[in-house]
């Protein structure tokens, strides 16, 4: 949920979109790329082992550097890693979180962990 305050208080997605995110990222009016991107993301959270070289060169296809590839899988990966930690230690989020009507609905929906 820190990560949707920030992107709600920086203006770079709508309320719509970032709960969008959290049921279905096709349908949250993203570019082909951030799809693109999600799609890869999605499947390293869930089956890292079934990411092929047609993943990665699919990212590259719609405008992403081989570091940037990178940077997409090392963060789905530790961000994958920080959320199965906190669900196994059963931390709670914060109050700020919970106080937002947004935040707090889509704090509801179970993240791809």
């Amino acid at each position: 949920m820190a990560h949707g305050a920030v992107l709600l208080r920086s203006n770079l997605l709508t309320a719509e979109q970032l709960e969008a995110l959290t049921t279905d990222h096709r349908k949250a009016g993203l570019s082909p790329g951030e799809v693109a991107m999600l799609d890869v993301v999605e499947k390293i959270v869930l089956h890292a082992y079934k990411v092929t070289p047609g993943d990665i060169e699919g990212l590259r296809d719609h405008g992403f550097s081989d570091e940037e590839v990178v940077d997409i899988v090392l963060a789905a990966s530790a961000r994958s890693f920080m959320s199965k930690a906190l669900d196994a230690l059963g931390a709670e989020p914060g109050e700020e979180y919970e106080a937002n009507p947004i935040l707090a609905r889509i704090g509801r929906v179970r993240p791809l962990t």
